[in-house]
């Protein structure tokens, strides 16, 4: 669970640095500036901007039900933010796989892309799909 906060503690610190620096130069302006770009980075790329993740069995048990697709990300991943970001509210009528909390849900993964664990991998109706343009995603909710 630690290591899905690194990136967006790196963002905040390193927003902080740069917010200090430019105060000290003399910059105050600049300094607001850096710290919230780097506060909104942080927030993009940390677990909280997802919906709420599921076990994988869990979101395969949903999807039978609904038919809603299962999302396989981890925190940290540029293309699953883009996907985040391209679904907008349409994201919570997915099912989100978070695959550093959930064993299972990485192997799922590794064992749809050749033991890679790429994502975002989609699995719709039982079929999985590697990165998929967020369009075809949007286009495969309820």
């Amino acid at each position: 669970m630690r290591r899905a906060w690194v990136l967006p503690m790196l963002f905040v610190l390193s927003g902080v640095a740069i917010a200090v620096a430019q105060g000290l130069g003399g910059n105050p302006g600049g300094a607001v500036v850096a710290l919230v770009a780097f506060l909104v980075l942080a927030g993009v790329y940390s677990p909280l901007f997802f919906p709420r993740p599921v076990s994988a069995e869990e979101a395969r048990r949903r999807s039978a039900v609904d038919g809603r697709p299962v999302v396989f990300w981890r925190p940290g991943c540029k293309y699953c933010v883009r996907l985040r970001v391209r679904l907008g509210r349409g994201a919570r009528r997915a099912h989100w796989v978070d695959i550093w909390r959930d064993p299972a849900g990485a192997a799922e993964v590794r064992a749809a892309n050749g033991g890679d664990e790429t994502v975002p991998t989609v699995v719709v109706a039982g079929r999985p799909h590697t990165n998929p343009d967020p369009r075809w995603v949007r286009a495969q909710l309820p």
